[in-house]
């Protein structure tokens, strides 16, 4: 149930969290949006580790796959490129289509079993799945 209430709450952290990145980067610029909202996370994931963090910080090196290191660069992309699809579609669109590409993703590494995650088949009810979202979507952006 934890889980659920997470995914419900990280969904609708990061609309919000579109919508807001890309109205401040009206007045003060993409990547100077980009600026503020990593250095804003990063203050407050250092307030958070020191207060709620039970790991250490220092074995950092010791992460066999140096891959799981490019969190980061992924965060960088993805506040980035949400602010471009939201600049440039609708709200509703963009992250309808950011949700399918997560979907698609999410199911390609599980499929494969990509970054240590457990392989779980893509049977062809996630097939049917994925078209009616991807349908829902050409349905809601078609216009007469």
């Amino acid at each position: 149930m934890l889980g659920i209430i997470a995914a419900i709450v990280a969904g609708a952290a990061m609309s919000f969290q579109g919508v807001m990145n890309t109205r401040l980067s009206d007045t003060i610029g993409m990547y100077e949006s980009n600026v503020f909202v990593q250095g804003t996370a990063f203050v407050l994931g250092i307030a958070a580790m020191l207060v709620l963090g039970k790991g250490d910080l220092f074995q950092i090196m010791a992460v066999e796959n140096k891959v799981y290191l490019l969190g980061g660069v992924l965060g960088l992309v993805i506040t980035i490129t949400v602010m471009m699809a939201i600049g440039n579609l609708s709200p509703t669109y963009a992250i309808s289509t950011i949700l399918i590409s997560q979907l698609l993703v999410a199911a390609v590494i599980d499929a494969f079993g990509w970054l240590g995650s457990e392989k779980v088949p893509f049977t062809w009810n996630k097939y049917a799945g994925v078209a009616l979202m991807i349908v829902g979507v050409v349905l809601f952006k078609w216009r007469r």
